[in-house]
């Protein structure tokens, strides 16, 4: 929210006092508490009608420090909070300043008001004049703060947005909203960011929180809240994969999602038609077509249309659902089916939940409705024990049928003209929602599962959503420019905490061209997690050409020989929050070249993907430092490119630029037809311009019986040992190896 009429003034209607000279200080035991006047005090009469503004410093964790602002302290305790795992460390105090680990916030005395965060011996950002603000205006009360951007300083994360990857110049609100992909709005609102300047922002605020980020003043990020009180947290990095490792570990790490969600996902689509007929023959034809197949999800419409949700097979088109769901287990198939939080007024739940108390109602007792999605709709109010269990107990019903995931879709459309059942309040349940929303269903398929079996495929969230995985991006068009913004809404996703993402190969709205089709298939398959999906049309590849086929083929295969590597990455992003897939600018945070790209990525440490954007394949894409090879999946010359470089090139439907990180050791598994396999079995290393030196590889096996390699280059010699469970090995390095020698517990190669 803009406050500011230019630089000078204020709007019309709009007041703001501002801190302006320290009064006092007060110290504890771990927390710094001042007081600042909203005008110079040089005699006791200044301080008579002198609102003062309490500013209290406090650190949850190690390089983490609180601060927050407070107008009038009188105001009713509000919930819903965000649940915050604070870690004990060791804080030091005086009366001007609070230090956490490498952090320190300096406030500065006197009329020369100031708050800065420094670290390491330098100053990462601060609250300097007009900083802070505590507003009075036609819109009601707020309380704002601006922390200072240095030159060339750049502002990542908020959540998934699908404009430009850095914030700066952007107005942002963080508001769920269900906007589609080509829309400001986002369905996953994150008050996180982090900058190139070595730190990160959390405003611990669950409702609307306001950003301008170098908009309004071009030289701050302002957020603002409404009410009588703010608080943030700055996490000092100096990386952002350090920020981002000390954020999730406040807010909740990803869990690991099971190997076989990571294969290929076929849906029947949304609107088009289907029956159990249709499944087979989808299911049936990608077999024959040696196209394999994980997951086939199951969309709206296996419920009866205007009853959505009662979480009933529709019996006119599937007659049989146990049967069907054993057929398709037999066939190695897992399922999903579609869900929503919503209870359709023709829904049987309906009367249920209106008479147990179980939907959300208005203040004189009504139980909220609209038409939009389903008739008469109502929505579950999750802040209710009984009605979580409620809903609960009707997935747990789906899951002993056979069911083995949902599509946890919605969770956007929360009125804020309601009552809760737990007096939450409805500015702050708004975004909130979608996080019990989403817990409810992940907590289920963990019972159901056990640990490490469940997974979702969820569009709605908000801070600490990323503890229940999958998130996919949402609504988008089949076209270039949607698969674009669909990047980069996932890049800024995985920017603000979340490990894994997906997205609607082909696009969900619209027919796509063929070449879009098979371009968005090579950047699905090396994304997280893959889902074929469509609004009113299918998603099998033979609808489009023989070619589609084809790639298809080709890019499934590439994704499950890189399983060992690929769920590395995701042990990884559920260890640290390091999410797998990486903008350019969290890999190569000292690279100005890396700060705005948005059209490539990392997916892991070691391998960078530049999708195609267009038909003919044309393609440009950067190459930091170092010598680069293209992973080429079969036996042949290895090609390198070396950094720094921009790369401009032509690519058919069954390449994409896809190079090797230098001193990388690449785990490729044995198998192409599935995505769940022991890693360790016949694994193959392959070697990439490995420095001098030893690197550690760990190839996952089931239940944490991983086998650890060791490859060290000792000048023309790479030696490479094993510890753990003996299972068959390859090793290969870049078809330059001109002699080798193995046995049961080491390899020596020489180099050519």
């Amino acid at each position: 929210m803009k406050f500011t009429d230019g630089y000078w003034r204020k709007r019309d209607g709009v007041t703001v006092l501002h801190p302006a000279h320290l009064q006092d200080t007060a110290t504890g035991p771990d927390s710094l508490t001042v007081w600042a006047a909203t005008r110079p005090v040089q005699h006791r009469g200044d301080t008579l009608n002198a609102p003062l503004i309490t500013v209290t410093c406090s650190a949850p964790a190690s390089d983490v420090i609180r601060v927050t602002i407070d107008h009038f302290q009188g105001e009713r305790s509000r919930t819903p909070d965000f649940v915050l795992s604070p870690e004990s460390t060791d804080v030091t105090v005086d009366d001007l300043s609070l230090t956490a680990g490498a952090l320190t916030a300096r406030f500065t005395a006197g009329e020369k008001w100031a708050l800065d965060f420094l670290a390491d011996g330098r100053r990462l950002t601060g609250s300097g004049w007009k900083g802070m603000g505590v507003v009075t205006g036609p819109d009601g009360d707020h309380i704002h703060e601006q922390l200072d951007l240095g030159v060339g300083h750049v502002v990542y994360g908020l959540g998934e947005r699908f404009g430009p990857l850095v914030k700066n110049g952007q107005t942002v609100d963080i508001w769920n909203a269900d906007g589609g992909t080509s829309s400001e709005q986002a369905y996953k609102n994150v008050p996180f960011y982090f900058t190139n300047g070595g730190y990160g922002v959390l405003v611990d605020h669950p409702g609307k929180v306001s950003f301008e980020v170098a908009s309004e003043m071009v030289t701050r990020t302002q957020f603002s809240v409404a009410g009588q009180s703010l608080s943030y947290l700055v996490i000092y990095g100096p990386t952002p994969a350090e920020v981002i490792r000390k954020y999730t570990a406040l807010t909740g790490r990803p869990a690991l999602p099971p190997p076989w969600s990571f294969g290929l996902w076929l849906t029947t689509s949304f609107t088009t038609d289907y029956d159990e007929e249709t499944v087979n023959k989808f299911v049936g034809g990608m077999a024959d077509r040696d196209l394999p197949l994980s997951v086939f999800h199951f969309d709206c419409f296996w419920m009866r249309e205007f009853n959505w949700c009662d979480f009933e097979w529709d019996p006119r088109v599937f007659p049989d659902p146990p049967g069907m769901l054993k057929r398709l287990a037999d066939r190695g198939l897992r399922t999903c089916l579609w869900i929503n939080p919503y209870i359709a007024q023709r829904s049987a739940l309906f009367a249920e939940g209106k008479a147990k108390g179980y939907l959300v109602r208005r203040a004189n007792g009504d139980v909220f409705q609209w038409d939009l999605w389903q008739a008469g709709m109502a929505l579950v109010d999750f802040t209710n024990p009984e009605a979580r269990e409620w809903y609960a107990g009707k997935l747990r019903g789906l899951a002993e049928m056979g069911v083995d995931a949902f599509k946890s879709d919605f969770g956007e459309r929360v009125p804020t003209d309601v009552v809760w059942h737990d007096g939450s309040d409805p500015e702050r349940m708004h975004n909130y929602y979608s996080q019990i929303y989403n817990q409810v269903v992940f907590d289920v398929l963990r019972e159901a599962r056990g640990e490490g079996e469940a997974v979702l495929f969820a569009r709605s969230a908000t801070v600490g959503g990323q503890q229940f995985p999958v998130h996919w991006g949402g609504d988008n068009s089949s076209t270039f420019e949607s698969m674009a913004e669909s990047l980069r809404g996932g890049l800024s996703l995985m920017s603000s905490g979340f490990g894994f993402w997906s997205h609607d190969i082909g696009g969900f709205e619209g027919m796509p061209d063929p070449a879009v089709f098979k371009r968005w298939t090579a950047f699905g398959l090396l994304s997280s997690h893959s889902r074929l999906h469509g609004s009113s049309s299918y998603r099998v590849p033979w609808l489009f050409d023989e070619e589609a086929v084809d790639v298809l083929r080709h890019f499934t295969h590439l994704k499950y020989r890189l399983m060992p590597y690929i769920f590395g990455a995701a042990r990884e992003a559920h260890l640290t929050g390091l999410p797998v897939m990486r903008s350019m600018a969290i890999g190569f945070p000292d690279d100005p070249a890396a700060t705005y790209l948005d059209r490539q990525y990392l997916l892991g440490g070691d391998l960078l993907v530049a999708p195609v954007f267009s038909a003919d394949g044309d393609v440009s894409y950067y190459v930091p430092a170092g010598r680069w090879t293209r992973y080429q999946p079969v036996t042949g010359l290895a090609e390198t490119v070396e950094g720094p470089a921009w790369v401009r090139e032509t690519h058919g439907f069954d390449s994409v630029p896809l190079l090797v990180r230098p001193g990388a050791v690449i785990p490729v598994g044995a198998r192409q037809d599935r995505p769940d396999y022991d890693y360790r079995d016949g694994v193959t290393l392959r070697l990439f311009e490995l420095a001098l030196g030893e690197t550690a590889v760990v190839v996952p096996g089931p239940a944490g019986a991983d086998t650890v390699f060791t490859v060290t280059r000792e000048g023309s010699r790479v030696v490479v040992g094993r510890r753990g469970d003996a299972l068959p090995w390859q090793v290969r390095i870049g078809d330059r190896v001109t002699a080798l020698s193995a046995d049961e517990e080491s390899c020596t190669l020489t180099l050519g």
